[in-house]
């Protein structure tokens, strides 16, 4: 079964002569259950996609679906209770004002839920986080708490399908692993569906099974995440975002990768 589904999206911002057009003729599907990647340099248009999905990019033409249902250009709350974003920014993405528990128990009222108790506690735990959290307000948490706490609220609503928008890239690297790990185990554990944006082509190949890489708004190749790992590509494109990933790792002072050579589209 098909959990989401994209054909021929073209999403612009702007009219007239100051028109940009982020997203060009984006098409692709992911199977429930998926993880799906989308890949590529900073503006090529992964993150736009994401919003045109949740509505926060209204000005698109194309078709998306969501479980084979069309979408128009409003979200009512169904769409919500099926589809929740996972943000790049923990700190940015919660109320600095609110504690943790306001946070998830306005979520949970607001998608109809009355047994809140018990619902934050469980919520917590299955992030990482004990009930001593409950009551604390952003800036006491660290990043990656934070990051725990937007996706208690993600998953707050029993959501089938998860957007994840650079999850752990405004993290310190010695919590990015463990995040990634996570969202892996949630993933099991609630039969979740990921979309998942990344210019890191390493936590693609962690958490996804195909990728999509996209240059200046338009995808240039789909592929399963073993031609990726086994260097089978066929876009130039793609093979430089594979040998700039390699020449990073490479000059790591703490690198401990063996050699690998260098990447040729076919």
């Amino acid at each position: 079964m098909t959990a989401l589904a994209l054909s021929g999206l073209n999403v612009w911002f702007g009219d007239g002569p100051a028109r940009v057009d982020a997203v060009r003729n984006a098409s692709f599907t992911v199977a429930k259950g998926e993880s799906f990647g989308l890949v590529g340099e900073s503006g090529s248009g992964k993150s736009t996609i994401l919003r045109a999905l949740t509505g926060l990019a209204p000005s698109w033409s194309g078709a998306m679906s969501v479980n084979g249902k069309t979408l128009g250009h409003r979200r009512d709350r169904d769409f919500f209770k099926t589809v929740q974003m996972v943000f790049q920014d923990p700190y940015a993405a919660l109320h600095p004002r609110h504690t943790v528990d306001q946070v998830l128990s306005e979520t949970l009222k607001l998608h109809g839920f009355r047994d809140t108790e018990t619902r934050i506690l469980s919520l917590l735990d299955g992030v990482g986080l004990g009930p001593a959290f409950r009551f604390r307000y952003p800036h006491q948490l660290s990043g990656g708490q934070r990051q725990r706490v937007a996706i208690a609220r993600a998953l707050a609503p029993e959501p089938a399908i998860l957007l994840l928008d650079e999850p752990t890239s405004a993290l310190d690297v010695s919590v990015q692993a463990e995040i990634l790990n996570l969202l892996m185990d949630l993933r099991d554990e609630h039969k979740l569906t990921f979309l998942m944006v990344s210019h890191n082509l390493a936590v693609v190949a962690h958490m996804c099974e195909r990728i999509a890489v996209m240059q200046n708004g338009e995808i240039v190749e789909i592929m399963p995440v073993e031609a990726m790992r086994s260097m089978q590509v066929t876009h130039r494109y793609t093979a430089d975002l594979l040998n700039d990933s390699i020449n990073y790792v490479r000059s790591s002072p703490v690198d401990p990768s063996p050699s690998v050579e260098r990447v040729d589209p076919d």
